[in-house]
């Protein structure tokens, strides 16, 4: 046998081990999306101390929006700056935009504030939570509520269980409660490998806000 015959038959013997390991892979897939069948709308909850939480959480939303999705969005941490997510978002006729509007800041603690705003903060949730007009939910950087006492967990178990069925729900945070990791359809963590700011990099409009 030649090298040049030998060689294409170990080309013609790798080929029909990838095409059935593809089809194998494929009848597992198609198996998986066969035994999906259920119709609803979803709660995800993205942790971790890495950067792009609510980044990733605005480019969901945004997807909503091309599919012509009305949204809303409630902010439970007040910035010093108004956040590019705000100025594109707020003006958008599908989305309904609220930040929290006095206590809670990363650089300041009054916690007389900081619990009448998070109840505000919190009102507000709930009646998006329960408007069937409403298709995606943004609860941003929610999970800070439980973390410092400001809400009751149970609440938002409560509020999620009751939504309307269609509703997809995301929100955010760097740690949340076990009750809320373990009621959750989807959890992401965001791990932390390098970030620019240790490395004295100043924090930059676009990108951080």
């Amino acid at each position: 046998m030649t090298d040049e015959k030998k060689s294409s038959e170990q080309e013609a013997e790798q080929s029909a081990k990838n095409e059935a390991r593809l089809l194998k892979k494929k009848a597992v897939v198609d198996q998986r999306i066969a035994a999906a069948t259920q119709e609803r709308g979803v709660t995800i909850l993205l942790t971790g101390n890495g950067k792009g939480k609510s980044s990733s959480a605005f480019g969901t939303m945004a997807r909503a929006l091309g599919h012509g999705q009305r949204c809303a969005v409630i902010q439970f941490i007040k910035g010093r700056k108004a956040t590019g997510e705000q100025l594109f978002f707020g003006s958008h006729p599908l989305v309904d935009f609220h930040v929290m509007g006095h206590g809670f800041t990363w650089e300041t603690r009054n916690p007389e504030l900081e619990q009448e705003a998070a109840e505000q903060a919190w009102s507000l949730a709930k009646d998006v939570l329960s408007d069937p007009s409403v298709h995606f939910v943004l609860l941003d950087e929610i999970t800070y509520m439980y973390k410092y006492g400001y809400l009751n967990e149970a609440d938002l178990i409560a509020a999620l269980a009751a939504r309307p069925i269609h509703q997809n729900v995301m929100m955010t945070g760097r740690t949340a409660p076990r009750v809320l990791l373990d009621s959750v359809d989807t959890h992401s963590k965001i791990a932390n490998e390098r970030h620019a700011f240790a490395n004295g990099v100043k924090a930059q409009v676009g990108i951080e806000w």
